[in-house]
């Protein structure tokens, strides 16, 4: 058998600010085939090239990318302003149902960034634009300038609950982050629980509630440096082990906890 297939989900682009084009990270690529062992298979995320059952056919398991858009706010009953940024329509309609029919199933995702927020709006979530404004929040978002190793540079602490699924995996209660975001999550879905929260309360690490698989989603960027960083090095292995299960028609089981 053949390493297991995931399905990494795509952003768009304009290439020279003219020419349409659907690409996913090198970073996310590499940290799919070398630090989960996996094939990577890039993802159109759009529903008029591609549909959801097709993709579960095709994929072991997702990596939910981040990206500069973000969740439309319409998906969580909230009116568009202009503090709500870019946004990737197609991609709101292939991966919101994606992650549910996921959820549904069994069949193994790892969230990141953007695709955190997803998993939060997807189940019923909402999110707060630019929580930098909230009372006692500090900035999330990368530095403007520097370097990609400055911009990805470990900012801040995440500490997880006691005996929880990431305090099992990760072997600890807290570890050094970095943070490249600005919006998050606002009112959690009521099956998303916060597992994993920053220093000033900001979600960072959750799973959903009564999933039957792999569900580990968080806020910050495992993909750099995952084969050398020991926490990324464990989250993708995890999701990795979780995809070698699916393709081999067993369920996988949750990540789990401590008793």
């Amino acid at each position: 058998m053949g390493r297991p297939v995931i399905g990494i989900i795509s952003n768009r682009h304009l290439i020279n600010d003219e020419y349409p084009a659907m690409a996913v990270g090198t970073m996310n690529c590499e940290a799919v085939g070398l630090a989960a062992d996996c094939v990577p298979l890039m993802v159109p995320a759009d529903p008029s090239v591609t549909a959801v059952a097709d993709l579960l056919d095709a994929c072991d398991g997702f990596l939910l990318t981040g990206g500069r858009p973000n969740v439309h706010p319409s998906e969580y009953g909230i009116d568009e302003t202009p503090a709500h940024g870019a946004f990737d329509r197609p991609r709101d309609a292939l991966v919101l149902p994606l992650i549910r029919a996921c959820v549904e199933a069994g069949q193994p995702f790892l969230a990141i960034c953007r695709g955190f927020q997803e998993v939060n709006v997807a189940l019923g979530g909402t999110l707060h634009p630019e929580i930098r404004e909230i009372p006692g929040r500090m900035n999330h978002r990368m530095p403007p300038n520097g370097t990609l190793a400055e911009k990805f540079a470990l900012r801040h602490v995440v500490r997880f609950a006691e005996g929880g699924p990431f305090h099992a995996l990760l072997d600890s209660r807290e570890v050094m982050t970095n943070s490249l975001h600005g919006q998050g999550i606002d009112r959690a879905a009521t099956r998303l629980v916060i597992d994993g929260r920053a220093e000033d309360g900001t979600p960072e690490a959750a799973y959903v509630d009564g999933a039957p698989g792999f569900t580990l989603s968080v806020q910050w960027h495992p993909e750099y440096s995952a084969t050398t960083d020991p926490v990324s090095r464990r989250l993708f292995g995890a999701f990795g082990d979780a995809a070698r299960e699916w393709a081999a028609g067993r369920r996988p089981s949750p990540v789990r906890r401590i008793a």
